[in-house]
C-alpha cells in the first residue's frame, strides 16, 4: 500500500466515522472579534489612502498655479539690436 493510498484511508475512516470533530466552545467569538478588527484595519487603512491622495492632489494643484510649469520661460537674454 502506497502513501497516497494510506492517507486516502485515513480519511475515509475520518468521513465515515460521523462524529463531529470537537471546536473549542469560544472560538465564534473568537472569529467574530478578529475578524471586526481586521474590517476596522482595513476601513483606517482605506481612509488613510484617500486622505494621501488627497493631500497629494492639493499639492500638486497649488505648485501647479504657482510655478506655472505650462508657460515659456522668459528669455535670459535680450536679441541683439543692429538696425541703429
Amino acid at each position: 500500500m502506497s502513501q497516497q493510498e494510506r492517507r486516502e484511508a485515513a480519511v475515509r475512516q475520518l468521513l465515515d466515522s460521523g462524529a463531529p470533530a470537537s471546536v473549542p466552545a469560544d472560538l465564534y467569538g473568537e472569529a467574530v472579534r478578529r475578524g471586526a478588527r481586521a474590517l476596522r484595519r482595513r476601513l483606517v487603512a482605506r481612509r488613510i489612502l484617500w486622505l494621501l491622495l488627497l493631500a497629494a492632489v492639493v499639492a500638486f494643484t497649488v505648485w501647479a498655479v504657482t510655478a506655472q510649469p505650462w508657460v515659456s520661460p522668459p528669455a535670459e537674454t535680450t536679441p541683439p539690436l543692429n538696425r541703429w
